[in-house]
């Protein structure tokens, strides 16, 4: 099998896999545009804080190819770029990946200073656009890898013991340009004969779990069982021992400068139980996903749905033979959908809970203080916002 890609790039042509209509269809999306890019995050036809950085810098990065671009000076070009990525800020506000990709853009396009010229600065934008999406792919593979050797470590340095994971949410190649963080960990795990069972939870309301997670490891055939979010305490409790549950496993829209994280709802609940279990809880982030600026979770701010994500699912008929018709909405929720809805997509897990996060640079464990301490690893970021 050929390797699932959520993203597919060649300069002046960006395609994004819709998500929505996984699993059980494959279409790609032609992206050209900003307003597209925009269109195609807010809809989560893209999810996952690597690939909204991914698409919204590509999406840009194609108009800007394909043209035409606006008349006037190099910093009248650099004024429109910054609109555009102010725009496409505004898609998805919780993940952190899509804030420092902008903030990467527009200091690039101002390298070349006051004389560049206007086809200069949109070189400059495209490229940078680029090395974020090529720069991804060795991130993840490098969190798998420091993930595997500290999970390896809890047992023994020298152990060859397999171990189960739970992880939440869809963090592999569907949520990136390929290979995954937290799932990146888990397939990292298998190749080296370390995993000896996956779980995934179903991840209401969105159901990335069932529909993408799920979806990945078949597709892979890493062992793996689906359960609902609410079997996770249960789950723990009865098959710990025997599956030896080690670790759940869960990437980051925004890891802040404490260690407190925002990750899909239902990540705080899974820490909870998990400390309660004994079981280490690991966070699967690449730097780009750490928030230095904000100093701890109160600050985050927290994206609300909208209420039919709760009261309604889509989801494919199944005919009477066991196969697949077309795809439909269904109310889950009282039948005149007057409810009141609370839906925040994401909530914050305390730092206390935590027991590593999981960079590309490296694995970071709390210090003395109960605190993450990233300045080793994020030395000149540290120095530009902490110390400044």
């Amino acid at each position: 099998m050929s390797a699932l890609q959520a993203v597919k790039y060649s300069r002046g042509k960006l395609e994004v896999l819709d998500q929505l209509r996984l699993p059980h269809e494959f279409h790609y999306d032609n992206v050209a545009t900003r307003l597209e890019a925009f269109d195609s995050i807010a809809s989560m036809r893209t999810r996952g804080a690597p690939a909204i950085a991914i698409v919204a810098s590509l999406g840009l990065a194609v108009e800007l190819h394909n043209g035409p671009v606006p008349e006037g000076s190099g910093q009248d070009i650099v004024a429109h770029i910054d609109a555009a990525l102010d725009y496409l800020k505004e898609s998805r506000p919780t993940a952190v990946d899509l804030t420092n990709a902008i903030n990467q853009l527009k200091a690039r396009i101002r390298a070349g200073g006051d004389a560049a010229t206007k086809a200069e600065i949109v070189e400059a934008f495209i490229d940078e656009a680029e090395k974020i999406f090529e720069k991804d792919l060795k991130t993840n593979l490098s969190i798998g890898d420091y993930g595997a050797e500290w999970l390896r470590a809890q047992a023994g340095a020298s152990s060859d013991k397999q171990i189960s994971v739970l992880t939440h949410c869809n963090t592999g190649s569907l949520a990136t340009s390929g290979h995954g963080t937290a799932l990146g960990i888990i397939r990292t795990l298998q190749s080296k004969g370390l995993l000896q069972h996956a779980f995934c939870t179903e991840t209401r309301p969105y159901n990335q779990g069932s529909r993408l997670t799920a979806f990945e490891l078949v597709f892979e055939s890493i062992p793996s069982t689906l359960i609902t979010d609410s079997m996770a305490a249960a789950l723990f409790r009865t098959r710990g021992a025997e599956k030896n549950i080690a670790a759940v496993i869960v990437g980051a829209d925004r890891v802040v400068r404490n260690g407190d994280t925002a990750n899909k709802i239902g990540t705080y609940q899974l820490a909870v139980l998990a400390k309660h279990h004994g079981i280490k809880f690991i966070v699967a982030a690449p730097t780009t996903s750490i928030d230095l600026v904000t100093e701890t979770g109160d600050g985050i701010k927290i994206e609300e749905r909208k209420s039919s994500e709760l009261t309604q699912i889509t989801g494919a008929v199944i005919k009477a033979d066991g196969t697949v018709d077309e795809t439909t909405k269904v109310r889950v929720a009282t039948a005149d959908q007057r409810i009141n809805v609370w839906n925040p997509a994401f909530d914050v897990t305390p730092a206390e809970l935590i027991d590593t996060v999981v960079t590309e640079k490296g694995a970071v464990e709390k210090g003395a203080d109960g605190k993450f301490d990233f300045s080793k690893i994020m030395p000149e970021r540290w120095a530009q916002v902490v110390k400044a």
